[in-house]
Order: C-alpha cells, then sequence, then structure tokens
C-alpha cells in the first residue's frame, strides 16, 4: 500500500469520525461503532485496504494518547477509594478471562497452552476507550462510569504482561510458570510508577516555565508517547506509567493556569476523537486482511469464536454477580457506595465489557514464526478469534446498553449530580468570600471609599453565586454626553480606578475559589468530572473578567 493511499485512509477515518460523532449523537448510537460497521463494510469494497502497519507500533501510535485522556478524567482519590474493585476487576477479572479462554481454546482446537494463553490476554481487558465512547453518552450513574474507567485503565497492564511472558514462552518452546507471570508483572509495576512519577514531576517542572500555551499542550501530547516507549525500553508496562505520569500531572495542576487548562482540554478532546477514529477505522478495515488468512474452514472457525465470545461474557457476569457479594460486603467506607451494589449494576457492568484497540494490537502482535523458523501454529486462527471477541463485545453493547440502563432504571439522577455540583460551587463561594474577608486592603490598593465600595459590591455578588457561578456583569459607565469635559474627564478617572480595583479584587477571589476546587478535586467522594464543570466555569469567568 503505497504511503499516499496510507494517508488517504488515515484523513478519511478521521473525516468518518467527525461526521459519524455528529450522526451518532443524533441517533443516539456510540459513534465508534458506527465507524467500526462502516470500516468492515470498507474493507470489502475493492481498492481499499487497511494501512500497512508494523503490529508491534500499533500499541505505540494509538494506546499513550487515549490512555492519557482518559486518566486525565479522574483523580488518586478516586482510585484510593475504590481500590478493592478495580483490583477485583482489573487484576482477578483479567487472570480469570484468561484461564477460561485458554482452557476452552485448548479443548477446541489442541493449540499449545503457551498460544492459548497469549489469546486470552489478548481478549480478557476491555478497552476504556470504548467504554468510555459508549457509556459515557448514556449518563450511567458516575459510580458504575468511574468503576469502567478505571478498570479499563490498569486492566491492560495485567494482559500484557501475561501476553509477552505466553509468546516468549511459546516461541522459545519453554514451559509457563505462574512465578514467572508475577515477578513479571511486579517487576512492571514497581518500575512504571516510579517512571511515571518521574516522568510527571519533569513535565511540571518544564510546565512551570513555559508562558506559551501552545508549547504547553505540546508538551503533555509529547509525554505520553515518551513514557511509554520509556516503559517499554525498561520493560516495563508502558500503561501504567502513562496512566501513573497522567494522574500526578493533574493532581498537581496550577489552580491560576485557566487558559492552559481551558485550551488543555479542548486541544485533548480534539485529538482524542481524531486518534479512536482511525483506531477502530483500522480495526474495521483488518477484518477482511484476518479473514483471508485463515488456514482451517471459516464456518469452524467462526463457530470456535463464538463458544469463547461466550466463554468470555460469561466469565465477566459471574464476576460481576461474585462482586457484587464480596464487594458489597467488604464494609466500605461512608464516603464509599460499594459497586456494584444491586442486580441491574452488576448486569449492566458486566455488558459494558467492551474490548478494542489493546485486543486488536495485542492479536495482531502475535508472532508469524516461532524461534525454531517454524509458522506459529494455528495463528490466523487464534487472530480471528480475538477479532470476534472484539466485534461482539463492542457491537452487540453498543447497540442494546441503552436498553439495559433504561430497564433496570440506572440513568444517572439529575438532582443528585446537580447537588454534588451545587455543593462545590458553594465550596468555591465561601472561599472566595473568605478570601475577600481577610485580604490586605492596602496591598491591593483598596484604601479609599469608592475601593471598600467595589468590596461591599463584590462580597454581595459572590453570595449570590450558585451552581452555575454566573451573576451580572461588572459595572458600566453611564452615557456622558452632556457633560462638560472637565467632568467628564474627571468621572472617567474615577470610573477606571474603580474598575481596576474592581478586576483586581474580583482575580484574587476568583484565584481562591479555584484554589479551594482543585484542592477538593483530589478528596475521596469528590467526582472529578463534578470538580471539572465547576472548574471550567471558574476558568471561563476568569478569562471575561466577569462574575
Amino acid at each position: 500500500m503505497s504511503r499516499v493511499a496510507v494517508l488517504l485512509v488515515v484523513v478519511g477515518a478521521m473525516l468518518a469520525a467527525v461526521l459519524l460523532a455528529g450522526a451518532g449523537d443524533r441517533l443516539r448510537l456510540p459513534w465508534p461503532v458506527l465507524l467500526l460497521l462502516l470500516g468492515a463494510a470498507a474493507a470489502f469494497v475493492p481498492g481499499i485496504e487497511a494501512p500497512d502497519i508494523e503490529p508491534e507500533l500499533i500499541l505505540p501510535l494509538f494506546l499513550p494518547p487515549l490512555l492519557y485522556a482518559a486518566a486525565q478524567r479522574t483523580s488518586w482519590a478516586l482510585f484510593r477509594l475504590r481500590w478493592r474493585t478495580i483490583a477485583f476487576l482489573a487484576i482477578g477479572l483479567v487472570v480469570a478471562t484468561v484461564a477460561a479462554v485458554a482452557g476452552t481454546l485448548v479443548a477446541l482446537t489442541g493449540v499449545g497452552l503457551a498460544a492459548a494463553l497469549a489469546l486470552g490476554a489478548a481478549v480478557a481487558p476491555p478497552d476504556p476507550v470504548a467504554v468510555e465512547a459508549v457509556a459515557g453518552p448514556l449518563r450511567v450513574p458516575r459510580r458504575l462510569m468511574a468503576t469502567l474507567q478505571s478498570e479499563g485503565l490498569f486492566n491492560d497492564a495485567t494482559a500484557l504482561v501475561v501476553f509477552q511472558t505466553a509468546v516468549a514462552a511459546a516461541v522459545a518452546g519453554n514451559e509457563l510458570g505462574p512465578a514467572g507471570l508475577a515477578l513479571g508483572f511486579l517487576y512492571g509495576a514497581v518500575v512504571a510508577v516510579a517512571l511515571g512519577l518521574a516522568a510527571a514531576w519533569l513535565a511540571r517542572r518544564i510546565l512551570d516555565r513555559l508562558t506559551d500555551v501552545v508549547a504547553s499542550n505540546g508538551l503533555t501530547l509529547v509525554l505520553p508517547f515518551a513514557v511509554y516507549l520509556a516503559a517499554d525500553a525498561l520493560g516495563a508496562s508502558g500503561v501504567i506509567a502513562v496512566v501513573v505520569a497522567a494522574l500526578q500531572l493533574r493532581q498537581h495542576s496550577d489552580a491560576d493556569a485557566s487558559e492552559a487548562r481551558l485550551t488543555g482540554s479542548a486541544f485533548w478532546n480534539v485529538v482524542e476523537m481524531l486518534v479512536t477514529g482511525v483506531a477502530f477505522a483500522l480495526i474495521g478495515l483488518e477484518l477482511r486482511a484476518v479473514i483471508e488468512q485463515a488456514d482451517r474452514s471459516l464456518g469452524t472457525i467462526l463457530t470456535h469464536a463464538a463458544v469463547v465470545c461466550g466463554v468470555v461474557i460469561a466469565v465477566r457476569l459471574a464476576w460481576m454477580l461474585v462482586a457484587l457479594v464480596t464487594i458489597r460486603g467488604g464494609r466500605p467506607t461512608p464516603a464509599e457506595r460499594a459497586v456494584p451494589s444491586t442486580v441491574g449494576e452488576a448486569l449492566v457492568l458486566a455488558w459494558a465489557g467492551m474490548r478494542g484497540l489493546a485486543t486488536l494490537a495485542l492479536a495482531l502482535a502475535l508472532p508469524t514464526t516461532l524461534g525454531s523458523g517454524a509458522p506459529f501454529p494455528d495463528r490466523a486462527e487464534l487472530v480471528i478469534v480475538a477479532c470476534s471477541v472484539l466485534v461482539v463485545t463492542l457491537v452487540g453493547p453498543g447497540l442494546t446498553l441503552p436498553v439495559l440502563v433504561r430497564a433496570f432504571g440506572l440513568g444517572e439522577d439529575e438532582d443528585t449530580a446537580g447537588e454534588a455540583e451545587r455543593a462545590l460551587a458553594g465550596r468555591a463561594r465561601r472561599a472566595a468570600l473568605d478570601e475577600l474577608a481577610g485580604l490586605d486592603r492596602e496591598a491591593l490598593g483598596v484604601d479609599d471609599e469608592q475601593g471598600e465600595q467595589v468590596l461591599d459590591e463584590l462580597r454581595t455578588r459572590f453570595a449570590r453565586v450558585g451552581a452555575a457561578l454566573a451573576g451580572d456583569d461588572a459595572p458600566r459607565p453611564d452615557d456622558p454626553d452632556g457633560e462638560r469635559a472637565e467632568d467628564y474627564r474627571q468621572r472617567l478617572a474615577r470610573l477606571n480606578h474603580r474598575r481596576e480595583q474592581w478586576t483586581r479584587l474580583q482575580a484574587v477571589a476568583l484565584a481562591a475559589a479555584r484554589r479551594e476546587v482543585v484542592a477538593a478535586r483530589s478528596e475521596p467522594g469528590t467526582d472529578p468530572e463534578v470538580a471539572d464543570r465547576v472548574l471550567r466555569r471558574l476558568d471561563v469567568r476568569s478569562l471575561v473578567g466577569g462574575l
């Protein structure tokens, strides 16, 4: 495939993502699913082929920015609050799925244990990007969305360790032991955490010295790729390293960086949409090439694939029902409500286990030959099985999850969401009022009667700030027509002086409000998404200069 053809496919995928995002919103359907179906249909059109990308490049190209964008929407506090659930799903469920799929493949096809474990690792981890794109617009309770997002950010790390160890054993013809897997995971996790923390510290030092917002956004785009590649070079988990770097960088963000925060959010929304579009289009386009490589009868392979799909779904369903009993019975803290807490929530979480980019990349990364030079046994069939699991778990839930959410009445409670936002806005208001009450008037130039009037008006306005953090505009000069020139100049000078003091005092109050929200975002029990919404309004107010 020529370079021009590759460029056309990539640009076409980006354009399709933009168009289908709008269409999906109107049709109330997840646009990644529509894009996957479009890519699969296009794959069978003569002349359209998937870009010739080396399998080992798929994860480093697509996964780092998507992981970074997803991790920016959560917080360390949320992980600390949900650590039992995350460990239960991101480690326990992945291991259980790998074991069940590997056993099923060995029984059905007679493939070697190492190769079966590699395929099990490829289909085990749900994809956080797919989950966000499919379940996000449904307004399911934030507790469930946060659990799915957190699971998706870390389950890839477990699956990658199992996959790499299993492939190495299959290629070398060695036995695969649980001790090797455990040590590999422990080493990869520890080194990745240390690398992520170090990268976040260095990035924060650089960002504090950059005055150009464009350069700051550019650094955040380079960071996930650099961290992922550095971790890979050290034999550590690039997934964990990127997630840790993103969480740590967001944890210590500058409360006063309003412009950088607003532009960065818009920038990453665009990056996430375009990269997701190309990734899901690639998944669809790869289907024809995968089918053409099959060695056995396609009907036999698809039968095996159907059985594996059933096993993957059944294991996740059984695991969620077990979680309903074990996690709920673990006496969570007052700030934590167990997830899942009802049978309906367990079923929704089970059905929302969409596979995506990681499954495709790992399946295609299966080697073509063994260490002896012989062909990798049943590689084409294993890839087709993996792609079948991806399509079934993505398209099926993508089209039916809205029905399931409505059937169990799990839509997000608008009153609860609004109450959380109003409570956080109230904290920001109180912080602003406290700052105004204790400020050094002389240092800020508020030492005359007019300045005191401005201060009183600001106190009144902040006292009226509600959940939307909105209010009246700043005072406007009256119409000066008919005033004598000297009187007009004097009045204009007073108005300018008043506006300067208004701007200065308002900036102090808004800065205090932003600091309070940034601090609250790191507290257990605070929904990062709610905090981000309030902070975004404060940032806008800070830049436009009004309440």
